[in-house]
């Protein structure tokens, strides 16, 4: 196969890593083309166009930060070039835009699958992430060869849609599980409650979720540097699915406040960071968290 990667940010560049390391023939594209050397190093060809990198290729895999950037990539700079090709839509996307996407894509003669995944860079490199694919299913089993690169067991959702509805249901609960664990760590502290023992009567309730010991050495540390998915993107698909909600007719109003919560990332210098530095803003007064 010969496959085009458009976008080599955290989660781009490590399932480029992963492809190139399977053997695969792999041009890389992204907007700061310094991003790409690495790749290079280990033997990915670099576009200076994403219409030269799909002009390349047979798969055209985009993994851009939102759905304004992947349409203009896809649909105003490749253009005619997806004409015969197959595209994978990696990054987070809301179900509209996607569906949008998908039409765009075959009206210049090529063709779509959505794929979005839990998980970030660690399992990108190791193939262990787990992928949500949306499309046609004689698409899905073409692109099987690459999805299985990815992930040990790629689940076909259905349509076009489909896939992205469930990513950011997921994505939700990540918010959600964060902020909520981020509020009761700090109130326990607070009270002069040692952690350990919370963390005991945590773990061995219903309550638990794995997330909140892979965060909390990091909440106790202050220390949100090396992010695998940082607080923007966090920011951004929470909002994408408060929009997708309301659209469906769902009642979000719960979230209202943690959208408004992580709209004060950007001022407090948290945006680029891992997103469990929520629990900066979390903390209130406390952590003088309001923005100047």
């Amino acid at each position: 196969m010969t496959i085009a990667l458009l976008g080599t940010g955290l989660l781009g560049s490590a399932i480029a890593t992963r492809l190139l390391a399977g053997g695969e023939r792999l041009t890389v594209w992204n907007r700061n083309p310094e991003r790409c050397l690495p790749l290079g190093e280990l033997g990915a060809h670099q576009a200076s166009t994403p219409a030269e990198a799909a002009n390349q290729a047979d798969w055209l895999i985009t993994v851009l930060s939102d759905g304004p950037t992947t349409q203009s990539v896809l649909l105003d700079q490749v253009d005619r070039q997806l004409m015969g090709r197959r595209v994978i839509q990696i990054g987070t996307i809301s179900p509209a835009e996607s569906q949008a996407l998908a039409g765009a894509v075959q009206e210049r003669g090529g063709k779509y699958l959505e794929a979005p995944v839990l998980g970030s860079r660690p399992e990108a490199l190791n193939g262990s992430l787990q992928l949500m694919v949306g499309g046609a299913p004689e698409l899905v089993q073409e692109a099987m060869p690459v999805l299985s690169q990815l992930s040990q067991n790629p689940v076909h959702l259905g349509e076009v849609g489909s896939a992205m509805t469930a990513k950011l249901a997921l994505n939700q609960l990540i918010a959600s599980l964060t902020h909520a664990f981020s509020l009761s760590l700090h109130l326990v502290q607070q009270g002069g409650v040692a952690v350990a023992p919370f963390m005991d009567l945590l773990r061995s309730s219903a309550l638990y979720a794995p997330t909140f010991d892979k965060k909390l050495d990091r909440e106790l540390s202050a220390n949100y540097s090396n992010p695998n998915f940082p607080t923007a993107h966090l920011r951004k698909d929470l909002n994408l699915f408060i929009a997708s909600a309301r659209e469906a007719g769902l009642n979000s109003e719960g979230l209202d406040g943690l959208a408004a919560l992580l709209e004060r990332a950007t001022a407090a210098g948290l945006d680029p960071l891992d997103y469990c530095a929520l629990h900066a803003l979390t903390a209130g007064r406390t952590a003088a968290a309001e923005p100047d």
